[in-house]
């Protein structure tokens, strides 16, 4: 079974590629083809799992280890090896609709870029700590997850509501979203 949900940017984020665009910023959003922003499923399945560990903390009786292990996969220490999860997490892109509209000099206005530099304790800007980051305006974003059952949608669903910032400097109000599923 498949379900399908959408996250929905409330503030500027940043997913990097790991690239930089020379003097105009440091560090850059991961594009596709097109120049259009998306998240990688890994970096959401990653988030997930986090978030069933979270849950786990808080509310033990609600999932056990063993079925996280199930979805995501783990390293089986025995044979020296990972054992593959049964779930799998497509990249989260803009709606079709709208990236069928977004024309590759129209996508630049997607994005601009935020400074930040060290202050030191005279309140002097440090030297050489000016950064510049590209960031990603609000937005909405779909994806899927392949391999859930219906008996598992209640836990993806409080699973989800965990996951309220994604992407670089979250804990500094970068990357403020919220996940719903669409349909099950």
């Amino acid at each position: 079974m498949q379900i399908k949900y959408t996250i929905t940017f409330l503030s500027d984020w940043h997913a990097g590629s790991g690239l930089s665009a020379g003097s105009e910023a440091d560090a850059v959003v991961i594009k596709d083809k097109n120049n259009l922003p998306y998240l990688p499923g890994k970096t959401i399945k990653g988030l997930l799992k986090d978030a069933f560990y979270d849950i786990i903390d808080v509310q033990p009786t609600l999932i056990d280890k063993t079925k996280i292990d199930q979805y995501f996969g783990y390293e089986n220490t025995d044979k020296k090896g990972t054992i593959a999860g049964t779930l799998f997490f497509s990249n989260a892109k803009l709606p079709s609709i709208e990236a069928g509209e977004i024309t590759k000099e129209l996508s630049e206005f997607l994005y601009h870029n935020l400074a930040s530099t060290t202050i030191n304790d005279n309140g002097i800007a440090k030297a050489g700590s000016l950064r510049t980051m590209e960031v990603c305006v609000p937005l909405i974003l779909e994806a899927e997850i392949d391999g859930i059952t219906k008996e598992d949608i209640p836990i993806f669903e409080i699973a989800f509501k965990y996951l309220r910032h994604l992407g670089v400097n979250r804990n500094r109000g970068l990357g403020r979203c919220k996940f719903t599923i669409k349909t099950t």
